[in-house]
């Protein structure tokens, strides 16, 4: 007998055999049914979804940023507004690449994006301080001491590291940072807050643009008008 007419011949109800089902099918089929996947909330990803990878995260934290810098600074004590000022000289030109727009729209920049902004405070011959410069807040580390309070900041940059000591005296770096409920030594990111909502957008996006790829036809479509009335039967199998 061939192997093929082996597998031909009809069983009898006697024969009929045993039907096989794994205990993990009802938890696999379940598990199948999808799951939300949301992207990193750590600074790097939120920075890369959130405004290089979203025009509109991009543009609101560039008009935050722009406006934020374009405001008008005044120095004054209980007596005196100042016109011309060491401070306002500093402010004015902080860096050689910089000028007080640029600088000052990178401070909150980095502020609005990861909820933390450093400034590099370079001191001059006479212990004045010499140069302003923003650094990246993704770069840069918090080293607590034993009483929680900061003793030093590492800048991380291609495995190596930097440490900006804190003792007496004017320390080097100034951390501004945003409130946050649930961080002692770090600021809360607003583009945190607005991740979900990133996600959707940029999810939205993505189906979007595979949609065109695909010559703006659908993954399938039904099409049924009124003049082609479907059976009870036709509309069982359909469904099926």
């Amino acid at each position: 007998m061939a192997i093929r007419d082996l597998f031909r011949r009809k069983q009898s109800p006697q024969s009929a055999p045993s039907r096989k089902t794994s205990a993990t099918g009802p938890v696999v089929a379940y598990h199948s049914s999808g799951r939300v996947v949301w992207s990193a909330r750590d600074t790097s990803s939120l920075t890369k979804t959130g405004y290089c990878g979203n025009p509109v995260g991009f543009r609101a934290v560039k008009l935050i940023a722009e406006a934020a810098a374009a405001v008008p600074l005044v120095l004054q004590d209980a007596d005196t507004r100042y016109s011309d000022h060491p401070i306002l000289r500093l402010i004015r030109s902080p860096n050689a690449a910089q000028t007080q727009a640029d600088f000052l729209e990178s401070l909150y920049g980095q502020l609005i994006l990861t909820g933390n902004a450093y400034v590099e405070m370079v001191s001059g011959a006479d212990d004045t301080v010499a140069e302003l410069h923003v650094l990246r807040s993704d770069r840069m580390a918090l080293v607590p001491g034993a009483d929680g309070w900061p003793v030093a900041y590492e800048y991380s940059v291609g495995g190596r590291k930097h440490r900006f000591a804190i003792g007496e005296g004017v320390a080097p770096i100034c951390h501004i940072r945003n409130f946050h409920p649930q961080d002692d030594h770090y600021g809360f990111s607003p583009l945190q807050a607005a991740a979900q909502a990133l996600d959707v957008h940029n999810s939205a996006t993505q189906w979007s643009k595979a949609l065109l790829d695909n010559a703006a036809r659908p993954s399938g479509a039904i099409v049924h008008t009124a003049q082609d009335a479907l059976s009870q039967e036709q509309f069982d199998r359909l469904q099926r």
